[in-house]
């Protein structure tokens, strides 16, 4: 398992949550790790993620909601989900980035109730 990823449930909209996805040393000290999701029906897209040389991603749809950030400490990735919208439901998941190659895990669910 290369990742697991926790933090989802259900909340009203305008609510927040914050995800955890944890990955081993190996993988953190070799990949960006980004965040990405799937909504039923749809495809699954990036939403945010560490870019090289420390900066960050982030789809247009989360700008200034969502936050990617990072315990080296703990190889854990988290992302900060603010504001939250029926639109955000989906399953988040965590890989590599830009190219996300590894397997994928479980994921978490995410479902907000207008």
């Amino acid at each position: 398992v290369q990742f697991v990823e926790s933090g989802g449930g259900l909340v009203q909209s305008g609510g927040s949550l914050r995800l955890s996805c944890a990955a081993s040393q190996i993988i953190v000290n070799i990949y960006n790790v980004g965040w990405y999701r799937q909504a039923p029906g749809k495809q699954r897209e990036l939403v945010a993620a560490f870019a090289p040389r420390g900066s960050t991603n982030y789809v247009d749809s989360v700008k200034g909601r969502f936050t990617i950030s990072r315990d080296n400490a703990k190889n854990t990735v988290y992302l900060q989900m603010n504001s939250l919208k029926p639109e955000d439901t989906a399953v988040y998941y965590c890989n590599a980035y830009p190219s996300p190659t590894l397997s994928w895990g479980q994921g978490t669910q995410v479902t907000v109730s207008s």
